[in-house]
C-alpha cells in the first residue's frame, strides 16, 4: 500500500486540496483498487487512508453486483453516471445514504482511472435537523425565561410570609408546616433556575479531554450497581481543546448519569473519543472535531420522544425531571460545541462535538 495515497495521482500537489473538501472522493484504477481517498472519505469509510489504499472499493464499500457493474460500466464506456438516494455498507463504519457522482479519468501518461464523489445525505438532514434544534431550543428557552419570571416571584412572597408566620408561632409543631412551605418554595426555585440552564459565560482554557472523562468515569464508578461496568477507548492524539473544563465535566456526567438510569442494574458504558474532519457544527464547517462519545447498551430511547429529549421536562422515565439533557446541551452549546443523539434498542449514542481549531 502506499504510504501517501494522494501522491498516487499524477500530480500530488495539484491535489492536496481534495482534503479540503466536504464531500468524500475516492480515486481507483481501472481495476477498480482504490489509490486515493480524501479526509471526508475516511471519515465515510471509518478507516484511515492508509488502511484502504490498495484494496479493492467493492470490500471496503460492501459494494452490491449492480453496483459495482455499473462502476466498471463507467471505466470501460468512460461516460460519467449519477446515481441517487443508494444506501453504502461501509465494512468498518454505519451505513448511509448519498448521491454518486462517478467519472472516468482518462489519461495519456497511465492507466485510466475512475474518481467517486459521495455526498452524504444524511449530513444534509443531521445538518437540517440542527438548525430545527437550535430554533425550537431558542424559543423554548425565551418561554422558559418568560414563565420562570412568574413563577419566581410569587415563590419569593410564598417563601417570605411562611418565614414571618413561623416567627410568630410558639408550637414547634406548628413551625414544621411552615418549614415545609419554605423547603418546597426553595426546591422549586432550585428546579426553575436548573430549567434556566448556565447563566455564566465559560471560561474556556485549554483542557486534556480524556483527563476529563476518566475524571468523569470516576465520579459515577463508586455508585455503579456489580452488573454494570463502565470502559474506555481513547484517540490519544486528540490534542488538548479550548474548553470550559466544570462545563464539559457536567454535560459528560449528565450523559453518563443518564446512561446509568436508563441501563439499570446490568449493562456497559462505553466512553469514546475520536477526530472527525470537515465536520459541520451550528452552521458552520471545521476542520477539525473532538468527538467524545457514552455509549450504552441499554433499551435505547422511545421512539415518541427521540426527537425531544434535548427539550426541558421532556423524560422517558417516570422519576426523571427531564432537564439533564437540555443542560447538557446548553453548556456544550456556550463551548461553540453540540451534543447529538442515535439511539435504537442495544445502542444509544451521545456524542459531544467540540471543534478543534486554534487549540494549543
Amino acid at each position: 500500500m502506499n504510504a501517501d495515497p494522494i501522491s498516487a495521482l499524477p500530480n500530488p500537489s495539484a491535489c492536496q486540496w481534495l482534503d479540503e473538501l466536504a464531500t468524500a472522493v475516492l480515486v481507483t484504477d481501472a481495476q477498480l483498487r482504490l489509490i486515493a481517498v480524501n479526509s471526508a472519505a475516511e471519515v465515510l469509510l471509518g478507516l484511515s487512508r492508509d488502511r484502504v489504499v490498495g484494496g479493492y472499493i467493492g470490500h471496503w464499500l460492501q459494494l452490491d453486483r449492480n453496483l459495482s457493474n455499473q462502476l466498471q460500466a463507467a471505466l470501460n464506456d468512460r461516460q460519467s453516471v449519477s446515481l441517487r438516494g443508494r444506501c453504502l455498507h461501509p465494512l468498518r463504519a454505519p451505513e448511509f445514504l448519498a448521491d454518486l457522482m462517478i467519472s472516468p479519468l482518462q489519461s495519456e501518461h497511465s492507466e485510466d482511472r475512475l474518481l467517486l464523489e459521495l455526498t452524504a445525505i444524511d449530513r444534509h438532514q443531521r445538518i437540517t435537523r440542527e438548525d430545527q434544534l437550535r430554533q425550537q431550543q431558542a424559543i423554548t428557552r425565551a418561554v422558559t425565561r418568560g414563565l420562570a419570571h412568574e413563577i419566581k416571584n410569587p415563590l419569593g412572597g410564598l417563601r417570605g410570609a411562611a418565614q414571618l408566620l413561623a416567627s410568630e408561632l410558639d408550637d414547634p409543631s406548628l413551625r414544621e408546616y411552615t418549614g415545609i412551605i419554605i423547603r418546597e418554595a426553595d426546591r422549586l426555585r432550585s428546579l426553575v433556575d436548573r430549567m434556566l440552564g448556565p447563566s455564566n459565560l465559560p471560561r474556556r482554557e485549554p483542557v486534556n479531554v480524556h483527563e476529563v472523562m476518566e475524571h468523569v468515569r470516576g465520579l459515577v464508578s463508586v455508585q455503579l450497581p456489580l452488573g454494570l461496568r463502565i470502559t474506555s477507548d481513547y484517540d490519544p492524539s486528540i490534542p488538548q481543546v479550548l474548553v470550559d473544563r466544570d462545563m464539559l465535566v457536567q454535560a459528560l456526567l449528565n450523559l453518563v448519569q443518564n446512561a446509568i438510569q436508563a441501563l439499570g442494574d446490568h449493562g456497559e458504558i462505553r466512553l469514546m473519543s475520536r477526530i472527525l474532519r470537515q465536520y459541520t457544527i451550528s452552521g458552520q464547517r471545521h476542520r477539525l472535531v473532538a468527538r467524545l462519545r457514552v455509549r450504552d447498551n441499554g433499551p435505547g430511547i422511545p421512539e415518541e420522544i427521540r426527537e425531544r429529549i434535548f427539550f426541558p421536562m421532556v423524560t422517558g422515565r417516570a422519576s426523571g425531571t427531564g432537564l439533564g439533557l437540555p443542560i447538557a446541551q446548553s453548556l456544550m452549546q456556550l463551548n461553540n460545541g453540540l451534543i447529538e443523539c442515535r439511539s435504537r434498542p442495544g445502542r444509544t449514542d451521545f456524542d459531544v462535538l467540540l471543534p478543534l481549531e486554534n487549540t494549543p
